[in-house]
């Protein structure tokens, strides 16, 4: 393949994004996400940290304790705003049910050192607006007797949280956490699944235009004019994704390692290009193509999500500068595996382009 062939559809690709709707729409939303972030953060942070509903409330909670004697109870004594009362569990289950009291706690009778879990239960009221802000306080109480159980069984423990240090306490603390959590690997990430969809656009208008023979009809290969395409693309990723880093670092949102992220972006940006361009290359219809690649990505995205130095857990660690020097030979895996998929899409390339146009739609 000619590079300087290559260049030049990348710069006529790059020339006409303002023309095209996804690219397009794809900014707006990024925009609207960042505008709206303090707006979401109110909604967002209640399904990550339930904790934000706590403060909404000031009324004394009454919990029901039954089981055995614990380290439990002296945590509950320690809150103002949850009053325990001793009793059986069926008399506790009886005052839930009749709302004689909000929460009940059961305690089996497990000394903290023994070998398996101290299994405790709690009972609350199903689809109850209270049992929610129950909930979280009493998730309180259990963090607590948590910690002590950990003290206990220290000598046991084989491997350790991650911690992340984020600035601020109270609202601000919750604050970063969105930012660091949500919202950056939000933004950094968006352009590579934007730039994936938007070669699928590239490669099948070229199709649906009935515009390839008269593209091919220049010295431009068939290939050379899919990674032309695919170098546009590509290009837009770190671009957008560097732009909002800037715009977080402008609002004093410090962000760390700011080169490395890019290098991951970048790399996961290709891997998805080059995926939609051979999904693109396959059905040759945008609809069927964007369908099929959407599916996909889906299916993928949860398979990597499951993996615990998945492309999200790098950018916020990377952010807030607390990851290993592993992520260098993650990074490494990742672009060797681009490099595979890479030359797999110019064996189908080739393959596509020795068919006829018309006979290829």
């Amino acid at each position: 393949m000619n590079a300087r062939y290559i260049g030049l559809i990348a710069k006529k690709e790059f020339l006409g994004l303002s023309s095209e709707k996804t690219i397009i729409f794809a900014v707006l939303l990024q925009v609207f996400i960042a505008m709206f972030s303090s707006f979401l953060m109110v909604g967002l942070t209640a399904m990550y940290d339930p904790e934000a509903l706590e403060g909404y409330s000031t009324v004394a909670y009454g919990v029901g304790y039954a089981g055995a004697d614990s380290a439990l109870i002296d945590e509950f004594e320690k809150r103002d705003d949850l009053v325990l009362h001793r009793m059986d569990l069926s008399a506790a289950l009886r005052a839930l049910r009749d709302r004689k009291v909000a929460a009940v706690v059961y305690v089996p009778d497990t000394p903290p050192d023994a070998e398996g879990p101290v299994a405790i239960t709690l009972y609350l009221i199903q689809n109850d607006l209270q049992s929610s802000v129950i909930n979280v306080k009493v998730k309180e109480v259990l963090q607590g007797y948590e910690r002590e159980l950990r003290e206990v069984r220290a000598d046991r423990m084989v491997s350790f949280p991650v911690g992340l240090n984020f600035p601020g306490t109270g609202d601000a603390e919750s604050f970063y956490e969105f930012v660091y959590g949500l919202l950056l690997p939000l933004l950094v990430l968006l352009p590579a699944v934007i730039s994936a969809a938007l070669i699928i656009d590239l490669i099948t208008e070229e199709y649906q235009r009935q515009t390839l023979d008269t593209l091919l009809s220049t010295p431009v290969t068939f290939n050379e004019m899919i990674f032309g395409k695919i170098a546009a693309c590509w290009a837009i990723v770190p671009v957008q994704a560097g732009a909002w880093i800037l715009l977080l670092e402008a609002n004093g949102i410090a962000v760390g390692n700011p080169v490395p992220i890019l290098l991951h972006v970048s790399a996961a940006g290709l891997f998805l290009i080059l995926l939609g361009a051979a999904t693109a290359l396959h059905y040759r219809e945008r609809t069927s193509a964007q369908f099929v690649f959407s599916t996909g990505l889906v299916v993928v995205f949860l398979l990597v999500m499951a993996i615990p130095y998945n492309p999200l857990n790098l950018v916020v660690r990377l952010a807030v500068e607390t990851a290993d020097p592993v992520h260098w030979p993650i990074l490494l895996l990742v672009s060797g595996a681009t490099v595979l998929l890479a030359l797999a899409v110019a064996a189908y390339g080739r393959r596509v382009g020795e068919v006829s146009p018309a006979t290829a739609r």
